[in-house]
């Protein structure tokens, strides 16, 4: 358990204990200094303590088990594991191309929070399809994937951009006239509907 998480549960603790000692003893709120310690605990223990189950909550949504702890999501975390290098979510997550711990939120940064406020009332949307209606039957992305995403990490690099083909095209990568994703280009990111036909690559075996 992480520091910030224990922090925020000894505080939730100390607001509980303090709450309940001036509900079953109203008594010892009687002198002004008392008062001040019992709107501590009702008003400034509570918001402190939202404010950092927020924040905490927020870095463990950037987290990749968080992703996929969705049942629905599940194939998408198994598509991460393809071996197979036409596969690029997996030829990705399994070289390490971005951080296993936050391999989503590296190449959806739009699904989260922390993106603009579409982002956010899409985020919603979700807690909806999860808690009420359910998920769709066909899990599908919810926009035309930006090739933003791709840039922000292969922009500048030499082996990406002094690429023949990149190079050529990169204007047009840059204004979304082209998508990374087009047909005969990287178009095999999870393909999560063949992943019964796959061979599986598991840590540590050959």
């Amino acid at each position: 358990m992480s520091g910030p998480v224990v922090i925020l549960f000894v505080l939730i603790g100390l607001a509980i204990l303090l709450i309940a000692l001036f509900a079953f003893r109203p008594s010892v709120t009687t002198t002004p200094t008392r008062k001040i310690l019992d709107f501590a605990a009702l008003f400034i223990l509570p918001s402190v303590c939202l404010a950092m189950g927020f924040q905490v909550h927020m870095e463990r949504s950037k987290q990749t088990q968080f992703c996929i702890s969705c049942h629905a999501m599940t194939p998408w975390g198994q598509s991460l594991y393809v071996d197979d290098l036409h596969h690029l979510a997996a030829t990705h997550f399994q070289n390490h191309l971005v951080p296993h711990s936050q391999a989503c939120f590296t190449c959806h940064t739009t699904y989260t929070i922390f993106g603009d406020a579409q982002a956010k009332l899409s985020g919603l949307k979700h807690i909806y399809m999860q808690y009420i209606a359910g998920p769709p039957k066909v899990i599908r992305i919810s926009s035309p994937y930006n090739n933003r995403e791709c840039l922000h990490c292969h922009s500048g690099m030499r082996v990406f951009e002094e690429g023949p083909v990149h190079a050529a095209m990169m204007d047009q990568f840059k204004s979304n006239s082209i998508s990374c994703l087009s047909s005969g280009c990287h178009d095999v990111v999870h393909n999560t509907s063949g992943l019964a036909k796959e061979k599986l690559w598991r840590p540590g075996q050959p």
